[in-house]
C-alpha cells in the first residue's frame, strides 16, 4: 500500500510515522508514505497556496492551481483511489477503513484555512471524508487517522491480522474487556471464565460482554446490529 499525503506540512505526517507499529511496517515495506507540498508546484513567485475568498468572508481559501498541479504530479496506480480530508465528507467507519485496504495506493488531500476552492473538487472529484462533526487546524491529523486505520487491515501491519478482526467495530460490536497479569490488583480479580481453559466458555464470556458494552455505551451500534441480524 503507497500513500499519496498532499500536505502544506509535511513534517507534521512525517512525525507521526517514526514510531512504532506504523513505523515497522514502513520498515518492513508493507506500506510506503510520500509527502507531496502544493507550494512546491505553485506558480506565484512568493510560493502562496491560498488567497481571500470571492464573495467576502474570514479566513483564506486554498487556490485551485497548485493543488491540482501537485495532484496530476502524482504518478498514480491503477487500483488507486484519492480522498479530500473534510468535514463535509462521509463519516469515516471501520467498514470504509476495510474497504479502502483493498486499494494499491491511496491519495489524501490535507486542506487548511477557510478550505479548498470548490473547483479543486470538481477537477480531481475525490471521495470525501470525515472523521466527526467536527473543525480541524488542518486535513494532516485526520490524514494520519487514515493511514493507521487503513494499515492496520493490511497484512503484515500486525504481529497477527487476526488482531485487527478482534477490534472494536469489527464485527459491529464494541470489544470486550481485556486483562493480563497479575491476576487480581486491588481487590480487582481476573474473571475466573479467562482462567479456565475453556475456550468455549471464554468465546461465550467474550460475546457477551460485547453485547452488554455496546447496548451500554453505544446503543446507535446495538441498534444497527440488530438490524442487520434480522
Amino acid at each position: 500500500m503507497r500513500f499519496d499525503i498532499l500536505t502544506l506540512f509535511p513534517e507534521l505526517i512525517k512525525s507521526h510515522l517514526d514510531f512504532s507499529i506504523i513505523k515497522r511496517a514502513q520498515e518492513d515495506g508493507v506500506i510506503a508514505v510520500n509527502t507531496i507540498n502544493p507550494r512546491d508546484y505553485t506558480l506565484d513567485k512568493h510560493k502562496k497556496v491560498d488567497d481571500t475568498p470571492y464573495g467576502g468572508g474570514a479566513g483564506m481559501v486554498l487556490a485551485p492551481q497548485p493543488y491540482v498541479d501537485a495532484y496530476e504530479a502524482i504518478n498514480k496506480t491503477e487500483n488507486s483511489i484519492t480522498l479530500m480530508m473534510t468535514p463535509q465528507g462521509e463519516p469515516f467507519t471501520h467498514e470504509i477503513s476495510k474497504e479502502l485496504a483493498q486499494y494499491d495506493q491511496i491519495v489524501i488531500l490535507s486542506g487548511h484555512y477557510e478550505g479548498f476552492d470548490e473547483r479543486i473538487r470538481e477537477v480531481i472529484k475525490p471521495r470525501e471524508i470525515s472523521i466527526g462533526d467536527f473543525v480541524l487546524t488542518g486535513g494532516e491529523l485526520p490524514a494520519l487517522c487514515i493511514i493507521d486505520s487503513v494499515s492496520r487491515n493490511i497484512e503484515g501491519t500486525l504481529g497477527k491480522i487476526e488482531s485487527a478482526h478482534d477490534d472494536s467495530f469489527a464485527d459491529g460490536l464494541l470489544e470486550y474487556p481485556q486483562y493480563t497479569k497479575p491476576r487480581e490488583y486491588r481487590g480487582l480479580c481476573v474473571p475466573e471464565v479467562l482462567l479456565s481453559g475453556n475456550h468455549k466458555l471464554i468465546n461465550e464470556y467474550r460475546m457477551k460482554q460485547k453485547i452488554e458494552r455496546t447496548k451500554a455505551k453505544r446503543p446507535d451500534l446495538w441498534n444497527k446490529y440488530q438490524n442487520k441480524a434480522i
